[in-house]
């Protein structure tokens, strides 16, 4: 029996929930629903009994394991801010239950996963809500690809194996208006090679924070998200791709790792009819 399990099977014990947190961005953040705080595994986790979990269930089975997590908003650390720029989005989370009088004796691993989406709930107190869902959502993966006259590889990774050293570019910002960002020297023409592509800011506080390019008005870059940021603010932006053979083709010549098959028939063969 460990440590810990021996203190479990006593008469009292001294339990606390504690809470890894680990960004997309590698930012790790610990909390605990003890009134100090503790340290455990070199890391700090500051007190936060407004923190909850739902319901905690375990199962040997396949069943998607999927859990509430319901808090309140900390200057300190999870922040409005935070939230509405997604930095919490995709988040590998680890619940586990210690002894608060010796975390070093050990911990039980209660829940491990990923955030989905993480929202704040607004209110006379404001607070967040998110969602942790379990190792096992990884199963409701699809295992095999599906022909599509698209390519299903990304941008520059392993299967496309284009290089995007020469696809970035850094400009400043030069004007905001809700979600469509103009940048200096940037003209109508040279922003239609960006569309489908990715924005990071590379100042101010959002500064590492991806935005997905979903349109081009003009010489406006229109993003997935607001960007919290100043005109004279530096970003870094990378070109895009509509996934199309003939793009791949033209215009990156790479047509021999296209990952799609653009001349099987769609489903609107079975529609079409001989004209006499």
């Amino acid at each position: 029996m460990t440590a810990l399990g021996a203190r479990l099977a006593g008469e009292l014990s001294h339990l606390a929930l504690c809470w890894r947190i680990v960004r997309v961005d590698g930012v790790a953040l610990g909390f605990t629903t003890h009134d100090r705080p503790l340290e455990i595994a070199g890391l700090r986790h500051l007190s936060a009994p407004g923190m909850a979990p739902s319901a905690v269930v375990r199962s040997a089975g396949l069943e998607v394991d999927t859990m509430a997590i319901e808090g309140a908003l900390s200057a300190a650390a999870i922040t409005a801010a935070d939230l509405a720029a997604g930095r919490y989005d995709g988040a590998e989370v680890t619940l586990t239950l210690v002894d608060w009088r010796e975390p070093a004796a050990g911990s039980e691993v209660l829940a491990r996963g990923s955030l989905g989406a993480v929202a704040s709930s607004g209110g006379a107190d404001p607070g967040f809500v998110a969602t942790l869902r379990g190792e096992t959502a990884a199963l409701e993966a699809t295992a095999i690809e599906i022909y599509s006259p698209e390519c299903r590889a990304q941008l520059g990774d392993a299967r496309c194996r284009v290089a995007l050293r020469g696809l970035r570019e850094r400009r400043a910002v030069a004007a905001i208006d809700g979600r469509t960002v103009r940048l200096d020297g940037l003209d109508a023409a040279a922003a239609a090679l960006f569309g489908a592509g990715r924005l990071r800011l590379l100042d101010g506080g959002d500064a590492g924070l991806d935005r997905l390019i979903v349109g081009v008005d003009g010489d406006g870059l229109q993003l997935d998200a607001v960007l919290a940021a100043v005109p004279g603010a530096r970003v870094e932006i990378t070109q895009g791709c509509d996934k199309r053979f003939a793009t791949c083709r033209d215009r990156f010549a790479n047509a021999g790792n296209f990952r799609g098959e653009p001349h099987v028939p769609g489903g609107d063969l079975l529609a079409r009819f001989a004209i006499a």
